[in-house]
């Protein structure tokens, strides 16, 4: 049985998520289908390797504050996780990612064109879901689709001249993340009828939480081991890219505030010598501004929750604090 990644604190509300998630998979499977097992075998590679299912677990829980969950509702979460799916196979296109949730991702089996052809197939079929919703729905999918690619182009391209680099990154990862969970929340409340007022808090909700997510993850990378994450620690560090631990360093070396070591371990980014990118992942790990970055994550999964304080009491509202809890609780 799929398992859900929220601690509803209600058991009637999880046996419903748990019997819906189980659709959802048989549906993104349906997605996936195709004639031709070459085509089907890149399109199964990610759903195969699991996932939390957060983007499809988030459209129906915010449809509990409106009429709950209906089969607008189903089709969207579908959709909204084959778009993320979607963006899996180009990301580890653009990181050169080895692996993907514990096994050779993509493009380190079947290469960069396939991989890059099964993300846009993949998002295609998403739209094509999206278009049985109506205009709506396709301007949703449209505006998260444009700040997915905008954000990555802005992390690739990097910041501008005088651009704070701080700022810069939050504004990626709310493109990049924040994005496509403010639309799961969006598409949740539109097609349960729920009010304006739990409809924008949820939206805010999904965007903060999106980004509390990625920071919690930029620290989780630096500090777990490969059998944890699932694929190869400090794996943006070893690429010599910059997440918020090293961009926190940025900002002390240019404000004259950076110490001994932490000097060296921006010295030693993108350096091609193993040993050198083990030692400075070994630094890092235990530098103070590790902890400056879990603080940065708590304080955007509290301003998450702080969107919910307009809605009245429910377990839905309950499951979202809790999910935001358990964002940076990750990070203990």
């Amino acid at each position: 049985m799929t398992s859900t990644p929220l601690p509803l604190g209600d058991d009637r509300l999880e046996e419903e998520l748990l019997t819906e998630l189980e659709d959802v998979e048989r549906r993104l499977n349906e997605a996936a289908a195709h004639a031709n097992p070459l085509v089907q075998s890149p399109a199964r590679h990610l759903m195969d390797a699991g996932g939390k299912r957060l983007r499809p677990v988030l459209v129906m829980l915010t449809s509990h504050f409106g009429s709950g969950i209906n089969a607008q509702v189903r089709t969207a979460a579908v959709a909204t996780e084959l778009t993320h799916l979607a963006t899996l196979y180009h990301d580890d296109v653009m990181d050169d990612a080895p692996l993907r949730r514990g096994a050779p991702s993509a493009q380190h089996v079947w290469g960069n064109s396939v991989a890059i052809l099964t993300g846009d197939l993949l998002f295609a079929r998403a739209s094509q879901m999206v278009a049985e919703l109506g205009p709506v729905a396709v301007r949703i999918q449209a505006e998260a689709f444009e700040r997915l690619v905008l954000g990555q182009l802005h992390e690739t391209l990097g910041p501008g001249e005088g651009e704070d680099a701080v700022e810069h990154y939050i504004r990626v990862l709310s493109d990049k993340t924040g994005s496509l969970i403010a639309a799961a929340a969006n598409y949740g409340t539109l097609f349960s009828g729920a009010d304006e007022s739990s409809m924008r808090a949820s939206v805010a909700y999904g965007e903060k939480v999106g980004v509390a997510f990625q920071l919690a993850d930029d620290v989780i990378d630096l500090m777990s081991d490969a059998e944890t994450l699932g694929k190869e620690p400090g794996t943006d560090l070893r690429a010599g890219v910059a997440t918020m631990p090293v961009l926190l360093l940025g900002a002390r070396e240019a404000a004259g505030e950076v110490d001994e070591v932490g000097a060296s371990i921006l010295a030693d980014l993108g350096s091609e010598d193993e040993e050198v990118r083990a030692s400075t992942l070994g630094r890092l790990r235990v530098h103070p501004v590790l902890e400056e970055a879990r603080t940065l994550a708590r304080q955007w999964a509290a301003d998450a929750v702080a969107e919910l304080d307009v809605l009245p009491d429910s377990a839905a509202k309950r499951a979202l604090v809790a999910f935001a809890d358990i964002v940076v609780d990750r990070l203990a």
